[in-house]
């Protein structure tokens, strides 16, 4: 198993493709990492939540107005 994941290494290491891929891989990690942080209780995660549930109340209060004022009450 170390010989095959060694000869992936050199395989990656010697490729351009590989190269990119290994970015590309890192700035993913990076975004994810951001993502689970701020979504995180600890993080800014209860400011996007509450920003999201009012946001959503508003919609449904705006959508309950729309429907009253449809059905002429």
């Amino acid at each position: 198993m170390f010989t095959y994941i060694n000869g992936l290494v050199k395989k990656i290491k010697s490729s351009e493709k590989g190269q990119g891929m290994v970015e590309y891989a890192l700035i993913i990690a990076f975004v994810a990492a951001i993502a689970i942080w701020a979504f995180s209780d600890d993080g800014v995660g209860s400011a996007v939540t509450d920003a999201f549930t009012n946001a959503g109340s508003m919609v449904q209060g705006a959508n309950d107005a729309a429907e009253s004022l449809s059905n002429g009450q």
